[in-house]
């Protein structure tokens, strides 16, 4: 992953203020004026002017929207075989914080004027055979895709945090808030999966590292188009 380059700090002398029922305010000093502003007048992505940041911040959201639209596809194929059986709450619980997920990305996406990846008619089709074909293998088989595709996204996850924070945690706090807060949806997703006996499907280091293969190749391909 490319790195984030650090916009241009503030060279005044600034402080904060909390006026009463408002938002923080920065106050900055300079020898001719005094300038205020909202320090975060934003929601997720901060403002920038730099090229290369805004290019890396919107490869960012769209695969992350990609990976969340393609979950909630994973699920939905499961939940097509496996709806009337006892492991539906479970899935139903799962994808239903994926479709939150999916949600706040979409806005994100609409609020900064972000392309989605051309790739999402194809996620559509791959992540609902993707998640009814595991579910023909029967429980077992939907809980071991669910690890191996929870698996790759909390790493993915993972890899954009050290990213954010290498640049800077501070300008992108709600970011990486955000973003740890799915990463650990993500990972219970995982946790869930290996409760349900996901490694007692027959194959199931294979049919991990398929799926994990297709999801690093779905990551790359949606990154770029």
């Amino acid at each position: 992953m490319q790195r984030i380059v650090k916009p241009p700090r503030l060279s005044h002398n600034c402080s904060l203020l909390f006026p009463p029922s408002s938002t923080p305010r920065r106050v900055c000093m300079s020898n001719t004026a005094v300038v205020v502003s909202s320090v975060r007048p934003y929601s997720v992505l901060p403002p920038t002017s730099d090229p290369e940041e805004k290019a890396i911040l919107h490869r960012m959201m769209r695969v992350d929207h990609a990976g969340e639209y393609g979950a909630s596809r994973i699920y939905a194929g499961q939940m097509a075989v496996l709806g009337r059986t006892q492991t539906r709450p479970v899935i139903q619980e799962m994808w239903d914080q994926e479709k939150k997920h999916l949600s706040k990305f979409t806005e994100i996406l609409g609020e900064n004027r972000v392309r989605p990846t051309a790739l999402l008619p194809l996620w559509n089709i791959a992540g609902f055979a993707l998640g009814a074909t595991s579910a023909l293998l029967g429980k077992e088989g939907a809980m071991a895709c669910t690890v191996a595709v929870e698996e790759s996204i909390s790493e993915h996850y993972n890899s954009q945090i050290r990213a954010l924070m290498e640049a800077d945690p501070d300008r992108y706090t709600e970011l990486l808030q955000m973003i740890k807060e799915f990463r650990d949806d993500e990972m219970e997703h995982h946790d869930t999966g290996l409760a349900h006996d996901a490694e007692s499907v027959p194959g199931y280091w294979l049919l991990k590292n398929v799926i994990q293969a297709g999801c690093k190749a779905a990551i790359y391909a949606s990154e770029r188009i």
